[in-house]
């Protein structure tokens, strides 16, 4: 799946759902496999409506290794970095202690890197100005996803999130299921929540080994055609363009 940052992505959780749909809407089953950079995502679609599914994504086992996300830090010597402090980050600002923002982050890869940072108020934190220090923090040698969670209960987090190459994004399935992960590792939450974000609500479920599976929905909201037109004639119309 091609980004801004790379031609090619190894995973993106929110594009399993689209796809899954549109290749059970026609013929009608309830389970397949979709190969990705990563490897094979098994998918488990659950119709509740003519035009709306549920969808169940393996997303694969979490990959923790600090050389393997990867990040680099001083103090990431061991097996994972977990609540740890990033040097350089701008937590000195008015905002940090109005969102409640706490100094460590979990560094969690689903296939593509994520800084997991816990606050108390994730819509006061200004991501638009957090994000990209994230982003392009040194520590990340191929820069990194970055999501703000407020933890509403055991079973229940809000999620904000920065996308590495896209900025603040409306949802983000690998991003969600490293907050799962993040959370049982440091405490903060179960083995299964319900991560809030702006754009809709997504079920994670972890049991601190093997993969995390992800459920959300995927509903049809418009179909089209794509008309295909060979280079010569893109660029001849192009040339014919004022």
């Amino acid at each position: 799946m091609p980004t801004a940052v790379s031609r090619r992505c190894a995973a993106t959780g929110c594009d399993a759902w689209p796809i899954s749909w549109l290749l059970v809407a026609t013929p009608r089953q309830d389970r397949l496999t979709i190969e990705t950079g990563r490897g094979v995502l098994a998918i488990e679609v659950r119709p509740d409506g003519p035009f709306r599914s549920q969808v169940k994504v393996d997303m694969g086992p979490p990959i923790l290794s600090p050389a393997d996300v990867p990040v680099v830090l001083p103090t990431a010597g061991g097996d994972a970095v977990i609540d740890q402090p990033c040097p350089g980050l701008p937590l000195a600002d008015d905002w940090v202690a109005a969102a409640g923002l706490e100094p460590g982050m979990t560094c969690v890869s689903m296939g593509n890197p994520h800084a997991i940072f816990y606050c108390q108020d994730v819509d006061a934190v200004p991501l638009e100005v957090f994000g990209p220090a994230v982003e392009r923090h040194p520590a990340f040698p191929h820069r990194t996803n970055a999501h703000v969670v407020q933890v509403v209960s055991p079973g229940h987090v809000r999620v904000r999130t920065w996308e590495r190459g896209s900025g603040i994004t409306q949802a983000c399935g690998t991003g969600a299921s490293a907050v799962c992960v993040a959370g049982l590792l440091t405490g903060r939450s179960g083995p299964r929540i319900t991560a809030t974000l702006p754009g809709g609500d997504l079920l994670l479920e972890w049991s601190g080994e093997g993969a995390v599976a992800m459920t959300g929905p995927a509903e049809e909201v418009f179909t089209g055609f794509w008309h295909s037109v060979s280079r010569a004639a893109a660029a001849e119309h192009l040339e014919d363009t004022p």
